[in-house]
């Protein structure tokens, strides 16, 4: 059933307006989680007016509950919710509060180790322990190493968005590691896979743990030039109170839009994307970079694909997570504490991971190891 040229002309709109917007009108950047939570409005809404057989679309208690407590669930461990909200707060609390002693530790090392070898045991360690300790936390620990290192604001960036792709990999390894990781588990559950805590890392540790790797030695390409003594101080801590309380609200409202817009969209995934064949699916996911890589995931694997179908599906939802600011978790943590733009983030992220799904590609589906 194809949509009405009406409803795929108000979704197309609402795309180029979140592909586009951030970086054309300076006040849409200034106030980026506002202006995705009313996007996700739009789509919702829209999302209303169609009608799928056996799929729930536009609005329903059910998503408005998921909206609001998804930030605050987006792990379960041991029978405990544990949400981006709580852990941003709760972080930033601790930090706010021993802040010089951190600051003092990380600036130790990094005068200890040379700029290069401190990029690349921050982007390896963080990507391979993002699987365990979440891409939350994964991402909180990258920011307050980078914010104290005493480099020009370019070289943060940098090092930040590489980091971030490595993160973005490494936590699909584990259901801990982010949304994406334990909704893929939790389709694939039954038969004929029955997926358990080790599925995704039998499935995609040899693509992903080499990924690791590559990116801490292209974090020290990028950084093994820049001199530390020449750069200037590393920044001072001077968040308030009040600038902790609000990154984590800012974060909370981020969440919620990005789930608007994954259900409200699902309309297109349904009746397109999950028809369209692996390798060219592969490349359709880079929309992920805009989307909630989560939803996408949830729409798109089942039971019935190969494994081919899957790995394809995976692999293209995690590396352009990495290409813009919503892409996932790290990116929007990272960018909302360094206060990276769009455009800086899209300067480095849109080239690496245009190269790496080429690359990907040629793996997976060239050479098909």
């Amino acid at each position: 059933m194809a949509l009405e040229p009406g409803i795929l002309a108000g979704f197309l709109v609402i795309f180029i307006a979140v592909l586009f917007g951030p970086f054309k009108i300076r006040v849409i950047e200034e106030n980026l989680e506002v202006f995705l939570f009313v996007c996700g409005i739009a789509a919702m809404t829209i999302s209303g007016f169609v009608t799928i057989p056996g799929t729930e679309t536009g609005w329903r208690m059910e998503i408005i509950e998921e909206a609001l407590t998804s930030p605050l669930n987006a792990l379960n461990i041991g029978g405990i919710p544990i949400g981006i909200f709580q852990i941003v707060l709760v972080v930033g609390l601790i930090i706010y509060k021993w802040h010089e002693p951190i600051q003092n530790a990380i600036r130790k090392v990094a005068a200890a180790l040379s700029l290069k070898v401190m990029a690349f045991v921050l982007i390896v360690v963080l990507g391979l322990s993002s699987s365990v300790i979440s891409a939350i936390l994964a991402a909180i620990i990258l920011v307050e190493v980078v914010n104290a290192l005493p480099i020009s604001r370019k070289s943060k960036i940098d090092l930040t968005v590489i980091a971030c792709f490595s993160i973005g990999l490494g936590a699909a390894l584990t259901p801990l590691g982010e949304p994406l990781s334990t909704i893929a588990v939790s389709k694939l559950s039954g038969e004929p896979y029955n997926a358990d805590f080790y599925f995704l890392f039998n499935m995609l540790s040899k693509y992903i743990i080499p990924g690791i790797f590559v990116f801490g030695f292209v974090g020290m390409f990028f950084l093994g030039k820049v001199d530390m003594k020449v750069q200037g101080k590393a920044e001072d801590y001077s968040e308030t109170l009040k600038d902790v309380i609000m990154r984590a609200v800012k974060v909370y409202l981020f969440i919620m839009a990005l789930t608007f817009l994954g259900d409200g969209f699902k309309p297109i995934i349904v009746e397109y994307f999950i028809k369209i064949p692996s390798m060219v699916l592969y490349w359709v996911n880079m929309v992920s970079a805009i989307l909630d890589n989560a939803t996408l995931a949830a729409a798109e694997i089942g039971p019935a694909m190969s494994e081919i179908q899957i790995k394809s599906i995976l692999m293209g939802l995690l590396v352009s997570g990495g290409m813009l600011i919503p892409g996932n978790i790290p990116n929007i943590i990272s960018a909302g504490k360094l206060g990276i733009t769009s455009k800086e983030w899209a300067r480095l992220g849109l080239p690496m991971g245009i190269v790496t799904m080429a690359i990907y590609f040629a793996v997976v589906f060239v050479l098909g190891i």
